[in-house]
């Protein structure tokens, strides 16, 4: 009986495995931990340079994946609208960086062992919008930046889990400036560092 239950057991668990092995496509959404780069500027008309680190919070993505399945690899593209944030003490006062922007990875898997695999591969970013609570920040030095995406990951059955880190590589900056004279201006670094929890659907 309770080999007959095992082998039971081992079947669904292989079955499973299975559903989600092949070529295909789904959907995707989670949670992030974000942290942009230094924020730099000065405070009226002091000239006093400051440098500020930020302080990560948590954001979300949802998006869309295809898959490619080869025997030990797999090519995973992705589409993903991000939004992230972090936090800077500007001028005595704590003010959120909110970037939202377009992700495109591009992902090499390796397939380990059963439904354990690892992945990287470069992702394309391009921003839609930025703001630094009340400041005034302009468009980003560029739209388009390149960040690393890599991590680890379980699937079963048409279920996906992985936890993933993403870094910008791309120097990429905005300028910012307060409303009136004793207001702090500047430039703010907006390459993030992440990391990123993910559940995917296969359809």
């Amino acid at each position: 009986m309770k080999k007959t239950l095992l082998v039971a057991v081992l079947t669904l668990v292989g079955s499973a495995v299975f559903a989600q092995s092949g070529s295909g496509f789904g959907i995707k959404a989670g949670l992030s931990y974000n942290k942009n780069g230094d924020l730099i500027g000065s405070v009226g008309d002091a000239g006093q340079n400051i440098v500020e680190g930020a302080e990560g919070k948590a954001g979300y993505h949802v998006g869309f994946w295809g898959k490619l399945d080869f025997p030990k690899i797999y090519l995973r593209p992705e589409l993903v609208y991000s939004k992230t944030k972090s936090t800077y003490d500007v001028n005595g006062e704590s003010s959120d960086y909110d970037i939202s922007k377009l992700d495109l990875p591009v992902l090499l898997g390796y397939k380990l062992i059963g439904p354990l695999h690892i992945f990287a591969g470069p992702a394309f970013q391009y921003t839609l919008k930025n703001d630094l609570g009340d400041l005034e920040v302009e468009d980003v030095e560029s739209d388009f930046t390149v960040g690393l995406n890599a991590g680890v990951g379980v699937n079963l059955g048409k279920i996906g889990v992985d936890v993933r880190y993403e870094r910008g590589f791309s120097e990429n900056e905005a300028n910012f400036i307060g409303n009136n004279i004793t207001d702090i201006s500047g430039r703010v670094d907006s390459r993030p560092s992440q990391i990123i929890f993910a559940l995917s659907v296969k359809l």
